[in-house]
């Protein structure tokens, strides 16, 4: 075997136990923030706090999520990432406890923002060692398998809900125990692991912004079209007269195509370029925009959500897959640090914006604002490719 095919082998070997591990890792987060959000919800309402009140109380922890994330590369030059992610993943769960002990709207505030602040950077620091490690020739399938398993982590939470209640401590130990499970897998797969890449200049998460703008308002329009999505469809359905069970399917159908998706839309990535499938999930989503309302009283609208859901969170795949392809070293870490930033705030500004059109002019301001947002990221793709 000649060196260049020896070369050529190693780049292609997966560590699959370390990929393992990292997933796992994320995929336990994901479903610890996919049980809090509704069970926090659930537990006020029945103390009769005002739907403002909840909402503004919900919006705590994706503000944690924020800040964390600027500071994430910077914490974890300091303290090194191992330890940063496992000290962050002990903190999560002590935070939760004192949720669980308090009981009270009021001192939820601050809590809830330190359960984002903690939970952040486990999850950065894990998919920024799963891009290093990936093989670029199987990177577009492996980052697809990630992501469809996150996705899947994110429907368990609330679904556990159905089986622990939302009474007492049970669901609280079941969200405690998978945040306590991040930081014991970290700390197992560590030996497994390379160093975190630290080569290149060092960069911050406000400097990434200069080196790849168009990738990050693509992860805020990902952001932004799912939670806006999830949160208004209740409204959209109950206007054209759809039951809530009906509605409420048709958000799980939407997840489930989340979920389902990705390794396709990866492994056509492998084939065809990250770039292309990103342009169409784009002008996919788009699509499903116009023919949301034409459809949805019919049977026609259950594949739609499928697909629409598995296409628009395709448009997340992609620039991860993207990331992986242009950055390394100390920019890679910024880079996952400054989109873990930006779908924050993609989720925390869709909603309300899209709230306030679909009460300015009725239930259609929701395909309407979602369009507008990816008819923008389609013309700058577009752009993009024609300046290259």
């Amino acid at each position: 075997m000649t060196a260049e095919g020896t070369i050529s082998s190693r780049e292609d070997r997966i560590p699959l136990a370390a990929m393992a591990g990292l997933i796992a890792t994320v995929t336990l987060g994901a479903v610890a923030a996919g049980l809090t959000y509704p069970l926090l919800s659930f537990i006020l309402e029945r103390q009769g706090t005002a739907p403002g009140l909840i909402g503004l109380s919900a919006a705590m922890m994706p503000l944690g999520f924020i800040v964390s994330a600027y500071l994430t590369p910077a914490l974890t030059r300091r303290l090194g990432a191992a330890r940063l992610a496992i000290a962050c993943s002990l903190l999560a769960a002590a935070t939760l406890i004192a949720i669980g002990w308090t009981q009270d709207v009021w001192a939820w505030m601050p809590l809830r923002f330190l359960l984002g602040f903690f939970s952040k950077p486990p999850y950065v620091i894990s998919e920024t060692w799963l891009i290093a490690i990936t093989p670029a020739s199987r990177r577009g399938r492996i980052i697809g398998l990630y992501s469809a398993i996150v996705s899947g982590g994110f429907a368990i939470g609330p679904l556990s809900l159905g089986l622990v209640g939302t009474e007492g401590w049970p669901p609280f130990i079941v969200a405690i125990i998978a945040l306590l499970l991040c930081g014991l897998i970290v700390l197992a797969v560590v030996p497994l692991l390379p160093e975190m890449p630290h080569d290149g200049e060092t960069t911050s998460v406000g400097g990434f912004f200069a080196l790849a703008p168009l990738l990050l308002f693509a992860v805020f329009a990902a952001a932004a079209f799912e939670q806006t999505l999830i949160s208004l469809f209740a409204v959209y359905g109950a206007a054209l007269g759809s039951s809530e069970s009906r509605i409420a399917a048709l958000i799980g159908c939407f997840i489930a195509g989340d979920a389902a998706l990705q390794i396709l839309l990866g492994r056509m990535a492998d084939r065809f370029g990250s770039a292309r499938i990103m342009l169409f999930c784009v002008l996919a989503s788009l699509a499903g925009c116009f023919v949301l309302s034409p459809t949805f009283g019919s049977w026609l609208v259950w594949p739609l959500v499928f697909a629409w859901g598995g296409v628009s969170f395709g448009i997340y795949t992609m620039t991860l897959i993207q990331l992986g392809e242009r950055f390394t070293g100390q920019a890679l870490i910024a880079g996952n640090a400054a989109f873990a930033f930006v779908w924050g705030v993609g989720g925390i500004v869709g909603s309300p914006v899209t709230g306030l059109a679909m009460q300015l002019i009725g239930h259609q301001g929701l395909p309407l604002c979602l369009g507008l947002l990816c008819g923008a990221l389609a013309v700058f793709l577009m752009s993009e490719k024609r300046c290259v």
